[in-house]
């Protein structure tokens, strides 16, 4: 948010609360103040038949001397007393009165609002941080998964090479275990044929002379 925009804000704010702030003012006995919406015309006596003489500006401050019918006697700023309409005239400040206090009200609210903003700022830098952080960590974990991902898909397929590989010595040991059981027994059988066949030499006599 920025500094225009929080006077914006801070003036609407005070407008607001105008109100509500100045029925806290007291006049003191006898003040009061021309209307803001007009300039009134003053006249030297308590009457519309007395001549007009002057005027006060709108917002003026004045002290009520006494007021007869629907006039009152007033003094202004630089001492000159007049008579004006009792109904021209009003207890509340006006607004040019009440210019310094809005002006400092709205100071006020300014810098209050400029201070929840820096500690807004301060709140959303540290959450952003802490989400970036959070993400830096995903990204890392997301990394590391799918490195071990690959290597387990390249352990499963060593694990099925070696496995391939031993099943082929398995089954030449076999076959080899076949062929040396066959060549023995067809040896042997061989052996068994041959034997019965061979000649037998005679046995000799014992000659005692």
């Amino acid at each position: 948010m920025t500094i225009h925009r929080l006077k914006i804000l801070t003036v609407g704010v005070a407008l607001a609360t105008l109100p509500t702030l100045l029925p806290a003012q007291q006049a003191p006995d006898g003040a009061a103040w021309v209307s803001d919406e007009l300039t009134t015309y003053v006249r030297s006596g308590p009457t519309d038949g007395y001549r007009i003489i002057g005027t006060l500006t709108a917002g003026e401050p004045v002290t009520v001397l006494e007021t007869s019918g629907d006039y009152s006697r007033v003094e202004d700023a630089d001492g000159d007393v007049v008579w004006v309409l009792t109904r021209e005239l009003q207890e509340d400040p006006s607004a040019q009165e009440q210019l310094p206090l809005l002006e400092a009200r709205v100071e006020a609210l300014t810098e209050e609002l400029s201070g929840i903003n820096a500690t807004w700022e301060k709140r959303t830098a540290s959450m952003t941080e802490t989400l970036e952080l959070r993400e830096q960590r995903i990204a890392e974990l997301e990394s590391r998964n799918a490195a071990l991902a690959r290597e387990t898909d390249q352990s499963r397929a060593t694990i099925r090479e070696l496995q391939a590989r031993l099943d082929t010595q398995e089954e030449d040991l076999l076959m080899r275990y076949f062929m040396y059981g066959g060549g023995v027994a067809g040896a042997g059988l061989l052996v068994g044929l041959i034997v019965p066949h061979l000649p037998r030499r005679r046995r000799k006599r014992d000659r005692w002379f």
